[in-house]
């Protein structure tokens, strides 16, 4: 898996102050996209010990909420193995850390990965430029969805998720 940045105290990427991965691949390219130099899987630097120890140093702070996974995609194939392993130590090692993540797949078709048992937000769904709308939160358009992943996982029916928030 390779990176393109580790942001310090975000407030934008989910609730509270977050440390935020930035990870390099995706294979949506939505038109408009506000990061369109995290494309490429091959970009960005190595993800090594030294940019973990960066994260685990954040998340060691009380008042860091957690972390948010963005990119690029950490669901693009490049990433997924690792982000799912870095996903399962941060939640067994900081359990009240919250575990955001972005990507531009739709819950229906990851809802079955294994990483969801460790991801408290999900935001799905690729960004649609006609769709954009600065007032919405944590997403960039209306067709995107923010979605509580353990409440939904709770839920009989799994397929139909629970949002975190509507707007």
């Amino acid at each position: 898996m390779r990176y393109h940045n580790i942001t310090k105290d975000d407030m934008l990427n989910g609730d509270g102050l977050r440390v935020v991965l930035w990870v390099a691949g995706c294979s949506h390219c939505c038109k408009d996209c506000h990061n369109p130099a995290t494309w490429d899987p091959d970009g960005g630097l190595p993800f090594d010990a030294a940019a973990k120890e960066e994260i685990f140093e954040q998340l060691d702070k009380s008042y860091i909420s957690g972390i948010t996974f963005s990119g690029g995609d950490p669901l693009h194939a490049a990433n997924r193995p690792e982000i799912r392993n870095l996903a399962a130590q941060i939640k067994e090692k900081y359990p009240d850390k919250t575990i955001w993540l972005y990507t531009g797949d739709l819950w229906e078709n990851v809802m079955q990965d294994a990483l969801m048992k460790n991801i408290d937000v999900l935001v799905d769904g690729e960004f649609v430029a006609e769709k954009k709308d600065a007032t919405l939160h944590w997403k960039g358009s209306a067709n995107q969805r923010v979605i509580d992943v353990q409440k939904t996982l709770c839920k009989e029916d799994s397929t139909t998720p629970v949002l975190y928030c509507e707007n």
